[in-house]
């Protein structure tokens, strides 16, 4: 399937987003650190067949979205990102499926508007209290020490996005040479390391220190993927336990990409939430 393209204003500039199907429960998926939204391809499509609508989008300054020259990269303002598309989308409100970073967003635009979030899905999300996670960490640090050893041309990026990749799934075989080509592309060029480097610098947990776990009653779902070599079992239990509404699941053999590892499973269990949602006569357009 084939998704349709969107540019969709956001103030700053406007994101990519493609939208696959029409109709059923809108189900917006949020991608993470180092990816973007060919993530959710596989997810999409399907969830798409099953009657939905899906929305995978880029965040700001990622993928295909647009890099406006100083704009606010932080979590919080992705949030306001992704809240101000729904409007351009005419979306009231949505399931939000967050992939690492993109749980964040999605858990922080449920703290400052809960009215746009019918769900909450968030899938091997950082630690909020440990940012930002080792994967950025690890990439500056490699890129301090390193930097006279990093290519200086058009592939420069390749060496931290591949450890990033390859440390995201439970077999490497899940993230062959293609695949880390296909996610290198937006930070091919002179500027891939520096934007790179930006973008792993605007996540920081003073986006989280005014907000109240206990106080976010939307109904969430943590996934876990066992194997994620990037932030600990504890931090999803903890997650778990300080939402007053929250499941949690673990996977296994999957890593942190879980759409990439497990796109059935996570379907299957994506189609149940809806489900629900269809009770509650949630359309996904504004009245």
């Amino acid at each position: 399937m084939r998704p349709d393209n969107l540019r969709v204003p956001v103030g700053v500039g406007s994101t990519h987003i493609e939208r696959y199907g029409h109709g059923g429960v809108p189900i917006i998926l949020l991608h993470g650190f180092g990816t973007c939204a060919f993530l959710w391809r596989n997810v999409a499509a399907q969830l798409a067949n099953g009657g939905h609508t899906a929305y995978a989008m880029d965040l700001f300054g990622y993928g295909e979205s647009d890099r406006t020259t100083g704009a606010d990269l932080s979590i919080t303002a992705q949030s306001e990102y992704v809240d101000a598309a729904m409007t351009s989308l005419r979306l009231s409100r949505a399931i939000l499926v967050g992939n690492d970073l993109g749980a964040l967003v999605g858990l922080k635009l449920a703290a400052t508007r809960p009215e746009r979030v019918a769900k909450l899905v968030m899938i091997n999300p950082p630690d909020i209290d440990d940012l930002p996670p080792d994967d950025v960490v690890a990439m500056q640090r490699s890129t301090a020490k390193f930097a006279f050893r990093l290519p200086s041309g058009i592939l420069g990026a390749a060496p931290l996005i591949e450890t990033i990749l390859l440390g995201s799934v439970s077999d490497p075989a899940n993230m062959p040479t293609r695949l880390i080509a296909r996610y290198l592309a937006p930070y091919a060029g002179m500027d891939g390391v520096k934007h790179l480097l930006t973008l792993g610098a605007a996540i920081k947990e003073e986006d989280f220190e005014s907000v109240d776990l206990a106080d976010i009653a939307t109904p969430s779902l943590v996934i876990r993927g066992r194997e994620d070599q990037w932030v600990d079992e504890s931090a999803a239990r903890s997650l778990q336990n300080s939402l007053p509404n929250c499941d949690l699941e673990i996977v296994d053999k999957a890593g942190r990409l879980i759409p990439e590892e497990a796109p059935d499973w996570l379907v299957a269990r994506l189609m149940e939430l809806a489900v629900i949602d269809k009770s509650e006569t949630l359309t996904g357009e504004m009245v």
